[in-house]
């Protein structure tokens, strides 16, 4: 578990799926341009986890974005899979949260999981 999460745990909270980027992220334009090192800080850095309460993630290191959602807060989480990412096992998820709150996160890994899990503790 990645250590935001660790230290923004409230009191009897608990980690019950995460996730990061998939594999695939290494063979972006991007990250041959940079030897791959621009994929290992993403999959190294940003965290995408659900706990028992809401729904953290974090992204970026010196320039840190965070989205926290409280469970009862989120509408729904989409999932959208291309042909390769069904075969593969990734794809992108969208939150959209009550208030207007509509965010997507790509080339994650195991989306399919992370709807599955959000749904349970719903």
């Amino acid at each position: 578990m990645g250590s935001y999460v660790n230290s923004n745990l409230n009191t009897g909270e608990f980690v019950v799926f995460e996730t990061k980027y998939h594999w695939v992220i290494f063979f972006t334009l991007k990250s041959i341009l940079t030897l791959g090192l621009s994929a290992v800080y993403r999959r190294w850095v940003d965290e995408f986890v659900i706990t028992n309460k809401r729904v953290v993630i974090k992204t970026g290191l010196i320039s840190r974005r965070t989205l926290e959602l409280n469970l009862s807060k989120i509408e729904s989480v989409g999932v959208n899979q291309s042909i390769m990412g069904r075969l593969l096992g990734y794809g992108c998820i969208n939150l959209v949260g009550t208030g207007g709150t509509n965010e997507s996160f790509y080339q994650i890994d195991d989306p399919i999981s992370f709807r599955k899990k959000f749904q349970e503790y719903c």
